[in-house]
């Protein structure tokens, strides 16, 4: 099965759409703070993260693999560029969000960026950012992840970009991080991070237990 797989850089447009039903079945319902927070079925759509897909595709960066006998998209990288501004403007944007389960889980996400300012800390005016790193779960376990994360950062390097980041809520895609040289500049065990209340907001399933920021630096 593996033989049969092919990693294709670049989108095209007319594939946009059989991106956002592989993500419906799998990664809208399967990412660790989407499952923990009940987001969303598997298959169901959700009109907040199709919008925030879709807006990441016309960067024109993301990778996707196909099983070359089924022709069918099988795993996705989902990628972009962040420039300085860029989380001021999300957090605004955000504010028009539909559903407020996604509001709390970008909420969080975007302000550790924003505190982290990996601009200054790196000396960058771009991050090249894998925003969504989704496999089919009838190919999971066959290294398909690690592909789209380095055919991802060919693509980095060919764009001219420094520094390669990724929002890791996922203990395997850390561990695969870990192994092509991804470092962690930030980490929170997701039971820490409560409301007033003192409620845990993201109750993740084993064995997802931290949020980890990783980068790599490019040549």
């Amino acid at each position: 099965m593996v033989d049969s797989i092919i990693i294709q850089k670049h989108i095209p447009e007319e594939k946009y759409n059989e991106v956002i039903e592989h993500l419906r079945s799998n990664f809208f319902a399967d990412e660790p703070l989407n499952k923990a927070v009940k987001l969303c079925d598997h298959g169901e759509k959700h009109h907040d993260l199709e919008m925030h897909s879709l807006k990441t595709l016309e960067d024109n960066l993301s990778v996707m693999a196909i099983d070359s006998n089924t022709n069918r998209i099988i795993g996705v990288a989902l990628n972009g560029i962040q420039n300085p501004n860029d989380i001021k403007a999300a957090k605004e944007e955000l504010l028009r969000a539909k559903d407020e389960k996604y509001k709390n889980i970008f909420s969080f996400l975007y302000d550790i960026n924003r505190d982290l300012n990996l601009f200054a800390k790196y000396r960058v005016d771009q991050i090249f950012e894998c925003r969504i790193l989704s496999v089919d779960q009838n190919y999971r376990g066959q290294g398909l992840a690690q592909r789209l994360l380095e055919k991802s950062l060919e693509v980095a390097e060919e764009a001219g970009i420094k520094l390669f980041k990724q929002d890791a809520t996922s203990f395997y895609t850390q561990k695969i991080a870990e192994n092509m040289g991804f470092v962690s500049v930030f980490e929170l065990r997701y039971k820490a991070y409560r409301n007033d209340d003192g409620k845990i907001i993201f109750e993740t399933s084993e064995p997802h237990k931290f949020l980890k920021v990783m980068v790599k630096l490019l040549k």
